[in-house]
């Protein structure tokens, strides 16, 4: 049983890692270095292949979560043992700050860099559109809800086998293709906690909203799938 922990926690860092580094990294190095960038389509796309490329190389290990919030939905679902879940998150916070900090040393690599943001998350005068606390909590409480509808019913028995990876990214590309003007989009608090250890202040003071909203939004989504759509 601890080999098979060990595996699984391994597959939630390592996965964790990339989603972060990966999607981050695009933010923070290719949209905004060289000019004109990726812009926000390419970050979407980003993250959403990340997740994509995560969930087909390690999902079958750990299940693919990658996200605290997308574990405390599927323990919600019924999917995930509630012992697994702590470990699950520590190996998925772990990732990010790793994945966050290998970042940091690279964008860091060049004279006179200047990292802006790092990929945080924040709201008010910190939202890229300058969206307030109410929009960026309903934001990512809803946009996770949703989140969690796509994963159950992607990865449910009567969906169609080997496709659930490709809606999983698709969907985390369309997330971020709404959000990221709000909040530079999170649904994922790993991910924004990351960033947040080595970017600006603001960041630790704002990561609450994107611990509070995501998990409640995945347990939302859970409980609506669990009530209305799943099979009996």
């Amino acid at each position: 049983m601890r080999n098979v922990n060990l595996r699984k926690w391994s597959a939630e860092l390592i996965g964790t890692f990339w989603l972060t580094f990966g999607g981050c990294g695009s933010a923070v190095l290719a949209a905004a270095f060289p000019q004109p960038g990726i812009g926000f389509a390419g970050v979407s796309l980003a993250f959403g292949l990340t997740v994509l490329t995560a969930a087909y190389a390690l999902g079958s290990i750990s299940g693919g979560h990658f996200n605290p919030a997308v574990s405390v939905g599927l323990m919600v679902a019924g999917r995930l043992r509630p012992a697994e879940l702590p470990g699950y998150v520590i190996a998925q916070v772990l990732g990010a700050v790793a994945g966050a900090g290998l970042l940091y040393v690279i964008a860091t690599g060049r004279p006179g860099a200047e990292l802006g943001g790092f990929a945080t998350n924040g709201y008010g005068a910190h939202s890229p559109g300058g969206f307030g606390m109410t929009a960026a909590l309903l934001t990512e409480a809803v946009l996770t809800a949703m989140f969690l509808i796509v994963i159950l019913g992607a990865t449910a028995r009567r969906a169609p086998p080997g496709f659930g990876g490709v809606a999983i990214g698709l969907c985390l590309t369309l997330i971020h293709l709404v959000s990221i003007p709000v909040t530079n989009t999170s649904v994922n608090p790993a991910r924004s906690t990351g960033p947040a250890v080595f970017g600006p202040s603001y960041a630790a003071a704002e990561l609450w909203l994107f611990w509070v909203a995501p998990i409640a939004g995945a347990v939302l989504g859970a409980l609506v799938y669990k009530l209305l759509l799943e099979d009996e």
